[in-house]
């Protein structure tokens, strides 16, 4: 299921969200510019590399220009191919705004990357002794749905489903889009525990766990930064 727009309208121009989804973009096309060697050696700097963090938690110095515990923020502006950055992009688009609206510009920027390392550091659990790359925007825009559904349970959710040539839409309150969401991820990374990892990630390239931790501290985090408080009129800076 592929979200297209929300019926929610915002208060205040969402300047934080288009600055990340742009930080995002020119990432990107950083990446797209470099040969395929050089690209190799800046992801495994800039992306989280679980067996290197693990050992610098550890004390041991893994000899890297980039601290490891940098790439906790770093890595979630990288991104594995062009499908992968659009379909982050559109989702953050659709709930970002709405959750940057209720906690302010500062709050929902510390949020945001809040979210992108507890969810980092939740695949990372999971996966400590992988030598392959682990990157992506996903579980911080996963902690934006996480509080968006919260917050806005019953918000009207436009949607398409791709199905080879058809692309049927349909009409659904944010929390069952979102509810689905949750437990697909959650049930893909339970059947993924004991699977081997792939191109950066477990189970076929995707972090489920990621996804389903990100999700679940948005919740938490939300609240807490203000998520029901009407105070993002004077807190916006």
């Amino acid at each position: 299921m592929v979200p297209l727009k929300d019926n929610n309208p915002t208060e205040i121009t969402p300047y934080v969200t288009y600055g990340l989804i742009a930080a995002n973009v020119l990432a990107f096309l950083y990446e797209a510019s470099l040969p395929p060697q050089a690209l190799n050696g800046f992801l495994h700097l800039a992306a989280v590399v679980p067996k290197e963090l693990t050992l610098s938690f550890a004390g041991i110095s893994v000899h890297q220009p980039v601290p490891e515990w940098a790439t906790l923020i770093t890595s979630q502006f990288l991104h594995g191919g062009f499908l992968h950055l659009a379909g982050n992009m559109l989702f953050l688009w659709v709930f970002g705004n709405n959750v940057e609206d209720k906690l302010g510009h500062f709050k929902y920027l510390l949020f945001y990357l809040s979210c992108g390392v507890l969810a980092s550091l939740t695949q990372w659990y999971f996966s400590q002794n992988s030598n392959i790359p682990s990157l992506g925007a996903s579980g911080a825009i996963a902690g934006v749905m996480g509080a968006y559904i919260f917050r806005f349970p019953n918000v009207e959710i436009l949607g398409v489903v791709p199905l080879g040539i058809f692309f049927p839409t349909f009409r659904v309150p944010a929390y069952f889009f979102l509810g689905f969401w949750f437990l697909q991820q959650a049930f893909y990374g339970v059947a993924t525990i004991e699977a081997p990892t792939n191109i950066g990630m477990e189970g076929g390239g995707i972090a489920y766990w990621a996804h389903a931790g990100g999700f679940i501290f948005g919740a938490i985090l939300g609240p807490i930064l203000g998520l029901f408080s009407d105070r993002s009129q004077e807190e916006s800076f």
